[in-house]
């Protein structure tokens, strides 16, 4: 006899990268505007990724997240999660009186027309991996680089550009756990850390 083991504890690890761009499975290389040669020089990396979605952009200031969730004990529903997280960073935006919704047939959140947070996600044995990205403070003009998304009309936007004045980034990130918590109705075990990871 066997016993199924109770529900694993969620895992939602937030962090800033350095410039990239990453390439999703569904990404058109017409959609990188520069050679990965000349993104090296300009201190941009390129790399492929097998998160879903199109070609998108970290850089410092954005809030990165990857929630690690096992959808085998929640809900077999990929649609369902995205729109999830989706719910997440809107409820965490309306706390900075952020106004933000979906466009449907878009994945992601927008600000009006203009884009906020990207969500990339991937799923392995209905275990979650990938994420989304959060625009804090970040530098939006690295987002002439690509298409972002493959949408070509879109503009990208940031917290600080909607709200016209700088945000800790410590208390975005725990509005977005609390947020994360309440919605996954998973209890918050963990404490977020915001000390800089040093530079090797």
């Amino acid at each position: 006899m066997s016993l199924r083991p109770t529900w694993p504890h969620d895992l939602l690890i937030l962090l800033e990268h350095p410039a990239v761009i990453t390439l999703g499975r569904n990404t058109d290389s017409n959609n990188l505007r520069h050679s990965p040669a000349e993104l090296q020089q300009a201190g941009i990396d390129c790399v492929s990724s097998r998160r879903g979605g199109d070609i998108t952009l970290h850089n410092p200031g954005q809030l990165i997240g990857y929630p690690i969730v096992d959808l085998n004990y929640y809900r077999r529903d990929l649609h369902h999660f995205l729109r999830l997280l989706e719910k997440v960073l809107i409820q965490t935006l309306a706390e900075f009186d952020l106004t933000a919704s979906t466009i449907p047939g878009k994945t992601g959140v927008w600000i009006g027309s203009r884009k906020i947070a990207s969500i990339g996600i991937a799923v392995r044995r209905w275990i979650s991996y990938h994420g989304f990205a959060l625009n804090v403070d970040n530098d939006l003009s690295a987002f002439e680089a690509i298409v972002p998304c493959g949408l070509p009309d879109v503009t990208m936007t940031s917290m600080t550009r909607e709200l016209g004045r700088p945000l800790d980034h410590e208390v975005v990130a725990e509005a977005l756990i609390l947020h994360f918590s309440t919605l996954m109705q998973r209890p918050y075990l963990g404490s977020y850390d915001h000390t800089p990871t040093p530079q090797t």
